[in-house]
């Protein structure tokens, strides 16, 4: 059989950059090399890619999708026609899209996987030009594809779920293959010690890493952690709240809410107004007087943030900040999948996550502990109880590491392969 895969979406895992669909791409396909010794693969990449090497070998051809600077002038007629000729060009058995849509003119035999609906089940949470300017791919482009698929992976029970529930597909057209997690010997080579000096973080932390996003539900938690670190006799006292990763879009509440938060707990909001600086009343105690003129630098004063904010990552990075926090916080309030989690837990780290979407399906039960994400409170409980039950933690880290061992990539790429096989039939 002659085996197309749309690898477009893998960019520079080297550098760390395998974020989403790259990542899932990326090691589906190092895994069906590894493993498929009667196919013929034909993997399609942009001409903008250049390290072939570690995909090649005698039953690999390598192709890139010509004419690309076409696509900022012909973006639709690019995806859609010029792409879908070439395709038809290689006369494949089969193609698999790995990122949610098979090309409109693209008639013969195709697998996809679909990872998230969110744009469908959640549009409040995206911007209103995005959804416009998706709009052809939410109503023609991902309609189209579920239609005319033979088979549709989907990464969760939950996606398959929701792709029945929009779409009125079959349940016997969709498969559930779960993404894999990748094992020990790609640990991190940094040591905290390199992170913390790096990031300014001061001693333990609680963590979160993701794309920063209203989805994220990032508000909720960064409002728990404020009411923990002012309540009497706090559990999270000597602890920083890490966030780690991208900007994604509507996220100025966001940074509003790590801001005020960061001044409810160090005192700022009972500083003086302006009436009070214009009048000479200053009520402020002789030790917060004497600090007025005193000047930090712009790293000191964020080091001694109780939240801190980091920025996008690297993969190494992230293993390092996970592998070493105190416990694991994702109250996401929609997940295709949930990978973080599934990093988290095969490091050994405590987690704390949403009771919606995938999440519990990926957790299970017992590996993690699994709250109301729209219920603050239930954040703020569950951050207090992993911190002051030592038991817990020591189960969860022991569940965790044995509930990840059931999601592996070679798992996901001998499953992937049954379902080519079946598409054919």
């Amino acid at each position: 059989m002659r085996i197309g895969i749309d690898c477009r979406t893998i960019l520079n895992p080297e550098r760390g950059e395998q974020a989403g669909v790259g990542y899932y791409t990326y090691y589906l396909v190092k895994n069906l090399l590894a493993l498929d010794k009667k196919n013929y693969y034909v993997l399609f990449f942009d001409d903008r890619y250049k390290n072939f090497g570690e995909f090649e070998g005698e039953r690999v051809t390598i192709k890139t999708f010509p004419f690309y600077q076409y696509k900022k002038y012909l973006p639709v007629t690019y995806s859609q026609m010029l792409i879908a000729a070439f395709l038809k060009r290689e006369k494949l058995d089969l193609l698999h899209s790995p990122a949610n849509i098979i090309p409109l003119f693209y008639g013969r035999p195709a697998v996809v996987t679909i990872h998230d609906l969110a744009i469908y089940k959640y549009p409040e949470f995206f911007p209103k030009k995005f959804l416009s300017r998706q709009a052809f791919a939410t109503k023609v482009l991902v309609p189209n594809t579920v239609k005319k698929a033979k088979k549709i992976i989907a990464v969760s029970k939950n996606t398959k779920k929701d792709i029945i529930e929009l779409f009125s597909v079959p349940e016997e057209k969709i498969e559930v293959v779960y993404e894999g997690i990748v094992g020990e010997s790609h640990r991190s080579n940094f040591s905290l010690e390199d992170i913390k000096n790096r990031f300014g973080i001061l001693g333990r932390y609680l963590l979160f890493v993701g794309t920063v996003e209203p989805r994220k539900n990032i508000i909720s938690l960064v409002r728990a952690f404020r009411d923990l670190m002012l309540s009497y006799d706090s559990p999270v006292k000597d602890l920083q709240l890490i966030i780690a990763g991208a900007k994604g879009w509507n996220n100025e509440a966001i940074f509003k809410a790590i801001s005020d938060a960061n001044a409810s707990i160090v005192g700022q909001a009972n500083r003086r107004s302006g009436r009070e600086r214009r009048s000479g009343l200053d009520r402020r105690s002789d030790e917060v007087k004497k600090k007025e003129g005193e000047r930090r630098s712009g790293a000191e004063r964020r080091a001694s943030e109780p939240i801190r904010y980091l920025g996008y990552i690297s993969h190494e990075e992230k293993q390092t900040l996970i592998g070493n926090a105190v416990a694991f916080i994702f109250p996401s309030l929609y997940e295709g999948f949930g990978l973080p989690i599934l990093e988290a837990m095969s490091l050994g780290t405590p987690v704390i996550t949403s009771n919606l979407s995938s999440l519990p399906e990926i957790t299970g039960r017992q590996a993690a502990v699994l709250v109301d994400p729209n219920k603050q409170s239930e954040i703020t409980e569950a951050i207090s109880q992993i911190l002051t039950d030592e038991g817990l933690r020591e189960s969860l880290k022991i569940k965790g590491r044995e509930r990840a061992g059931d999601f592996s990539w070679e798992n996901c790429a001998r499953e992937t392969l049954n379902i080519y096989e079946n598409a054919v039939k």
